[in-house]
């Protein structure tokens, strides 16, 4: 039909606007939530499973509450139009949500579990229905290899939308303006999205599309949008046991997905700072690689009579490109130097990373967006209900990526480090490879004799294993280098002293080093932070005096940010201080300070009038009802992302609510 390339680009520009509002959400609605809950490692695992949790669970129950009989564009529309009033309602919200998680917000499990309970209440509504659009939208195509194609290329539209809402809420909207104008744009796009779907309904016939009746309910079959599959590509009735295998290898693929993009975060943010630039360029280009993927693996589920197969080797891709990716962030990138003249144009700086970002972690995501219409390929089987497939396909590809971005980020950096962790997920990709290559027992399969086949996968499956295992060996080290100097490691190689430790924690990576002076240098973000140097020292000890001198009566102490302990145990000296609470983000921050600074610090983390509370600083002082005599803050730099909110003038005003009568507290800024 004359109409049918205009049909398909309308569609594809509609998933591109509903991905775009939903990035712009996601964006937002982290930056809300973390003043209410908290920016730590714990309350962002909350957030992220919350967030994914409603996107599958709307994918599962979006088949069985829609019904067959809707449109599916009216159904779309409907979808987009809720998520811009959720969008538009949470906003307003905010507020009373804070208030309420004030009063019964905290420390501990109970503190979790209210943590999660509230931004349950406040994401699942609208990830509900996200999730949902896919499943309703793809019973407008057949559960053919050629319908799913078309469904995996529409994907690939949302996917690149969502790079889009991504940039413009990273780079233009939360800059320039507020989160109140990223919410509105987003829920403009919404309603554009809507109004263009529900006039597409009502216009159908003219379009060139007929509606056909079936027993499982309503399908309307376009011509333009491929849904009649070419017989050279028609695939045999599906065997047993490949539905729930594709399943399984499709949550493989996801938790791979995001159990990488957790390392190469935490690494990219150590080379190029962790501001909210570099997450919006690093989110950016994963989600343009799985776009592209998608949208290539879309056209490759057309062109293959066994896409299972493709499938596999999909995983077997993904398993070496996470070596290369390995390689280059830790044995390139921090390395590579950078012309000194560039530091002075930002965004010639930003151009930068995003070229070496691109250049280290792009090839995987390719694999993985090309796994998802692969999968939905092998999956299908003409006459099925193709929501209930998409459904499945979606949701265990999201449970796979929550389990993966929980499991790396709150066990695997802190427990094995960045190095293996990258190794466990090339064994899980090439595993997830190697089940997806075992033979059929009976179905699609029989066409090629048993023994062949069999033959085939067992030599596949065993030259995988010993790639991986080559490649597992291709994985370096964590530099020191760059832990220590993060963006200007190419220019400390060879000059750094001893490293005395180097670790990485739940939030953050941090080092000790030695200097030949014996100076020792306390490193974090990827740039010295404290030292035992005369001139640091005077500063650390002084902002802990100030602390205790002026207030009349300073027995409750309260110090935010640990460091190297200095300015803490400036504090704890004085006579008057009765009790210290120290306040840190990271939980490995009070161990170096207690092992490599006690000779400067005065001991602090052995005094028994001290406690350390591992938690934001903003948290802590929003759900606790202690109050203090005195308050010192001395956190990361303002530029690092969660760092900033602690020079507020919201963040002051709640400090000085919580200081006693004539309390006072001191702060160092970093005006250089």
């Amino acid at each position: 039909m004359p109409f049918a390339p205009l049909l398909s680009a309308i569609v594809f520009l509609l998933f591109a606007a509903s991905g775009a509002a939903a990035l712009i959400y996601e964006i937002v609605w982290q930056q809300l939530l973390q003043l209410v809950i908290g920016s730590s490692t714990v309350s962002l695992g909350v957030l992220l499973a919350i967030f994914m949790g409603g996107l599958c669970l709307g994918s599962l129950a979006a088949p069985r509450l829609v019904p067959h009989e809707w449109h599916p564009l009216r159904a779309f529309a409907l979808i987009e139009s809720g998520i811009a009033a959720c969008g538009l309602i949470l906003l307003v919200a905010m507020p009373l949500v804070e208030r309420l998680y004030i009063t019964w917000g905290g420390q501990g499990i109970s503190g979790v579990i209210v943590r999660a309970l509230v931004a349950s209440l406040c994401l699942l509504p609208p990830t509900f229905l996200m999730g949902a659009t896919l499943p309703v939208f793809s019973r407008w195509v057949e559960a053919t290899a050629h319908g799913m194609s078309r469904l995996g290329f529409f994907y690939a539209g949302n996917l690149l939308g969502a790079v889009c809402g991504c940039l413009a809420a990273g780079f233009y909207l939360l800059r320039v303006y507020d989160m109140n104008v990223a919410t509105y744009a987003a829920a403009a796009l919404n309603l554009l999205a809507a109004a263009t779907a529900w006039t597409l309904s009502r216009q159908s016939q003219g379009l060139g599309l007929r509606a056909r009746g079936e027993q499982s309910g309503f399908r309307l079959k376009a011509e333009g949008l491929g849904s009649i599959q070419n017989p050279e590509s028609r695939i045999e009735s599906r065997a047993s046991d490949l539905g729930p295998r594709v399943l399984v290898v499709i949550a493989l693929s996801g938790f791979c997905a995001l159990s990488a993009e957790v390392v190469w975060t935490r690494l990219l943010t150590l080379l190029f700072g962790a501001t909210v630039y570099t997450f919006s360029i690093i989110l950016a280009v994963f989600l343009v690689g799985l776009g592209l993927g998608s949208s290539a693996g879309a056209s490759l589920a057309r062109r293959v009579t066994r896409p299972v197969v493709a499938l596999a080797w999909c995983q077997f891709g993904a398993a070496a490109a996470v070596a290369f990716s390995a390689y280059m962030l830790l044995g390139v990138l921090p390395y590579w130097k950078v012309d000194p003249a560039l530091s002075g144009d930002i965004w010639a700086m930003f151009r930068l990373d995003l070229l070496r970002t691109t250049i280290a972690i792009l090839p995987a995501p390719l694999l993985w967006g090309a796994s998802f219409p692969l999968a939905l390929a092998a999956a299908a089987e003409p006459g099925d209900d193709t929501s209930r497939i998409v459904g499945r396909v979606y949701a265990a590809n999201t449970v796979g990526a929550i389990a993966g971005a929980l499991v790396t980020s709150l066990v695997l950096v802190a427990w094995i480090g960045s190095q293996h962790a990258q190794q466990v997920i090339m064994i899980v990709a090439a595993g997830s490879g190697m089940l997806a290559m075992i033979p059929l027992r009976d179905g699609r399969e029989r066409q090629q004799p048993r023994t062949r086949r069999r033959g085939l996968a067992t030599a596949t499956i065993a030259v995988a294993a010993v790639g991986v295992i080559v490649l597992l060996a291709v994985v370096p080290a964590l530099p020191a280098v760059l832990v220590g100097y993060g963006r200007n490691s190419a220019n400390w190689v060879g000059h750094t002293g001893d490293m005395l430790f180097v670790g990485e924690g739940l939030h953050a990576t941090v080092a000790v080093s030695r200097v030949a002076d014996g100076v020792l240098n306390y490193h974090n973000a990827g740039k010295v932070q404290a030292s035992s140097q005369p001139p640091d020292m005077r500063l650390q000890r002084m902002l802990g005096h100030l602390t205790t001198i002026v207030p009349r009566q300073p027995k409750k102490v309260l110090v935010i940010g640990c460091g190297a302990g200095v300015t803490a145990g400036a504090v704890s000296v004085s006579p008057a201080v009765e009790s210290v609470t120290i306040v840190d983000i990271e939980p490995l921050v009070p161990q170096v300070a207690r092992d490599y600074f006690g000779s400067v610090n005065h001991d602090v983390l052995r005094n028994q009038k001290v406690r350390v509370v591992a938690d934001d600083a903003r948290h802590f002082l929003m759900t606790t009802t202690e109050k203090f005599d005195a308050i010192t803050s001395d956190p990361l730099d303002p530029w690092v992302k969660g760092a900033a909110t602690l020079y507020t003038k919201e963040f002051f005003e709640t400090a000085r609510a919580h200081l006693n009568g004539g309390g006072v507290m001191t702060l160092f800024v970093q005006l250089y």
